[in-house]
């Protein structure tokens, strides 16, 4: 998974990049910051304690912060560009009030700043579809190839749909149209990940903190997800022992770090899972796109794997918790046998039987 980190200068972009990385990127540079990010899990943890592995790996992902965008300048910033092949977009947005920081929009207004930015991606996107028509229709006119004809149509619904306003990830597209725009990488059809930056006064109240700034229009809206943060407060507890900051969360009514809600908005809006692998040399855990096979679970881990796929062997994290080992597991019937198209569900641990 590659997530995009991008929005107006000076909103927390870096902030957040540096405390989903654990790195010191700084904020004023001219060419993108990119890192991986580690994904927290409770669950892994849990089994890499009961097995105590000589390795524990994470499931991670990349990031990529950009510079901070102006109005106007979308469809030609070459920063913007390397947006393109990211998985899904984290919009981060000023809820913050600093006399000694200026905004580049003026006042303090986050509901501006969201629609304002969607319409840069739009911009972005209308260029790109503007300069495909173009060439199509040249090409019709040349060689008519059957591939173009059928493309053409669904590009002109995409610019008159764009033209109108709105994103590409609110249209109704069919599974193989889906898959000639997945060439096209348009940022208005990526899943889009908005969260409102606040700061030290709004801590108390994050959850409801969206409704506050005008947001709340942007819950249940197609492959958007949207919450509250302050990562001002959250890089200040990511220096601390994990105790302390666990203490110091506690105090100021935070339930859970913003790390943590990131990166389950970010999972959710992708639509993955995880499942495990797990033993005395390693636990590791592995994101899936929901709803995938045990054939792609084994692709996941090697190709060969998924080439030489026989069976897997399941059991479900919860029922392995309650077993507490895989002999037991096997004797209540909660350890079993999978074929390929087994539908790999979230904590599922997997075994799998492959033909070198």
């Amino acid at each position: 998974m590659k997530l995009g980190i991008f929005g107006f200068p000076q909103v927390g972009k870096t902030s957040l990049f540096n405390l989903l990385t654990g790195t010191v990127a700084a904020a004023r540079r001219a060419d993108p910051n990119v890192g991986v990010a580690r994904v927290p899990d409770p669950r892994l943890d849990r089994l890499s304690g009961m097995f105590k592995p000589r390795k524990t790996t994470a499931a991670t992902f990349e990031c990529v912060d950009i510079v901070g965008l102006h109005r106007g300048e979308a469809a030609s910033s070459l920063n913007f560009a390397v947006l393109k092949p990211v998985d899904a977009l984290a919009h981060v947005v000023r809820g913050f009030e600093d006399a000694a920081l200026a905004h580049s929009e003026g006042a303090i207004d986050a509901a501006r700043d969201v629609e304002n930015m969607d319409m840069e991606l739009i911009f972005a996107d209308l260029d790109t579809v503007t300069k495909r028509v173009d060439r199509l229709k040249q090409n019709l006119t040349k060689m008519a190839r059957p591939e173009d004809r059928k493309e053409l149509p669904l590009q002109e619904r995409i610019k008159a749909w764009l033209e109108s306003g709105k994103p590409i990830r609110e249209m109704e597209l069919a599974v193989d149209e889906e898959k000639v725009l997945r060439g096209f990488a348009y940022y208005s059809a990526k899943p889009l990940l908005v969260l409102l930056n606040v700061g030290e006064a709004d801590v108390a109240s994050l959850d409801t903190a969206l409704a506050g700034r005008g947001l709340a229009g942007l819950v249940g809206k197609p492959q958007v997800a949207a919450l509250a943060v302050s990562l001002r407060i959250e890089m200040e507890m990511s220096q601390l022992p994990e105790k302390d900051a666990a203490a110091f969360r506690a105090d100021l009514g935070i339930a859970e770090s913003a790390l943590a809600r990131v990166l389950r908005g970010a999972f959710e809006l992708l639509g993955l899972v995880s499942f495990y692998t797990v033993g005395e040399d390693e636990c590791r855990a592995w994101p899936l796109r929901r709803g995938s096979p045990a054939v792609k679970a084994a692709g996941a881990i090697h190709t060969d794997i998924e080439k030489g796929f026989i069976r897997a062997e399941v059991t479900a994290y919860d029922r392995f918790l309650e077993a507490g080992s895989f002999p037991v597991a096997r004797d209540r019937g909660w350890f079993r046998l999978e074929g390929k198209e087994y539908v790999v569900q979230d904590g599922d641990i997997v075994h799998f039987r492959f033909a070198n």
